[in-house]
């Protein structure tokens, strides 16, 4: 998606970019941005899907379709933990993240504020690939298991309401629904 900004539409020059245009704006300025590039996946299964932007006005911009683009990553998030949810009756109490787009602050907040639940990020971008050197180096006897210590984390906790909350889910889930079915006759 941030890709797609950047080389599509030329809005931003680098990824990292993406985060000084949505923070330039207090929220998405009612634009909802359904990254269905190739359909929708879980939860929805809808392979006629397409991308749409929708809630546009003459207020808009880029920075506006900025911030949309990140909260989309977490509304999609958000759709996946409701079905997990719904499917194993487990209420999930945080997430741990980590990767690229978790260098977000305004990501992160959000995230943490749309799924109502603290986000713990750990300060190295990348915790996969090194779990997997871990791994490798336990197997091979390079490292000890009492050796190996726990990375450093910050927290994001959530700050909007629940009233919020559920009403820009409810917007995103309206954005949604007008992505579906696009390639139906």
């Amino acid at each position: 998606l941030v890709q797609w900004l950047r080389d599509n539409l030329n809005i931003i020059n680098s990824s990292a970019e993406i985060n000084k245009l949505a923070k330039s704006v207090i929220d998405n300025g009612g634009v909802y941005f359904v990254p269905a590039f190739s359909g929708l996946f879980a939860p929805y299964w809808d392979k006629t899907a397409r991308g749409t932007i929708v809630g546009l006005t003459h207020y808009a911009n880029k920075n506006h379709l900025a911030r949309a683009a990140l909260e989309s990553v977490a509304y999609q998030t958000r759709d996946v933990f409701e079905a997990m949810k719904k499917d194993s009756n487990i209420d999930i109490t945080s997430l741990k993240t980590d990767g690229g787009m978790t260098k977000s602050d305004i990501l992160m907040q959000f995230q943490s504020d749309i799924l109502g639940i603290p986000i713990i990020r750990s300060k190295l971008s990348e915790i996969t690939a090194l779990g997997a050197a871990y791994a490798a180096g336990l197997a091979v006897g390079f490292y000890h298991f009492e050796s190996l210590t726990d990375m450093e984390t910050e927290k994001f906790l959530p700050k909007m309401s629940n009233k919020e909350k559920e009403e820009k889910y409810r917007m995103w889930k309206k954005a949604v629904n007008k992505s579906k079915g696009w390639l139906d006759d």
